[in-house]
């Protein structure tokens, strides 16, 4: 019998199934708004479900956008932990506190630095996390990769969103400078053997790994 392959429908089927509260709907708006495209509603439930899978208490997040993915981290981790959000755009990170603010989240549940991710990834702890998630320049999501493997406690879990990039990725006639990066991470994370890993076909792809 041959391996079943997803039709389209079934893709846009599961990508439907998860449902979200208006909550993440307005901040998903905002960050529509501000040019901060975010995770789409499965990725973002697979966040959630990771959160608790993980029992997270100390999360990172490169790329705070307008907070939907923070919305749905959090809404996974335990009542106790953190979520430290690191973007460059002070106006995304508004936008994230003011939705935080409007889901009751107390602000002692997160912190918000302000600054560039390679700058400051570097000055977070060795083996202190237990998630880390990656939406930001796809550019340095290599740099981003090393520095997550180091902060990631064992059976801690990293993941990358656009790991697909628009079906680019896929697509081996696509040689832009992004598409090429993802493409090359994919196969790290995949080769690397402190890693259990996982490419996951929601929203626009994301890439999942279990530091051993």
């Amino acid at each position: 019998m041959a391996d079943a392959m997803l039709t389209e429908s079934s893709l846009a089927y599961a990508e439907s199934f998860a449902i979200e509260s208006d909550l993440i709907a307005d901040a998903r708006e905002r960050g529509h708004e501000l040019g901060c495209v975010p995770i789409g509603p499965a990725g973002g439930a697979t966040l959630r479900m990771l959160a608790v899978a993980t029992g997270a208490r100390s999360v990172v997040e490169v790329g705070t956008g307008a907070g939907v993915s923070g919305l749905y981290l959090l809404d996974g981790m335990a009542e106790d932990g953190q979520l430290v959000s690191i973007d460059i755009e002070a106006e995304n990170q508004r936008a994230a506190r003011e939705a935080f603010t409007e889901a009751g989240i107390a602000a002692t549940r997160y912190r918000l630095i302000n600054g560039a991710a390679a700058d400051v990834l570097p000055r977070m702890r060795d083996a202190a996390y237990d998630l880390v998630f990656v939406d930001a320049d796809k550019s340095a999501y290599a740099v981003y990769y090393e520095q997550a493997i180091r902060m990631l406690r064992p059976g801690g879990v990293v993941a990358f969103d656009n790991a697909l990039w628009h079906d680019r990725v896929a697509d081996p006639s696509q040689r832009d400078t992004e598409t090429l990066t993802l493409r090359e991470l994919s196969k790290t994370v995949r080769d690397d053997v402190r890693l259990a890993s996982t490419l996951i076909a929601v929203s626009d792809g994301l890439l999942v790994a279990a530091k051993r």
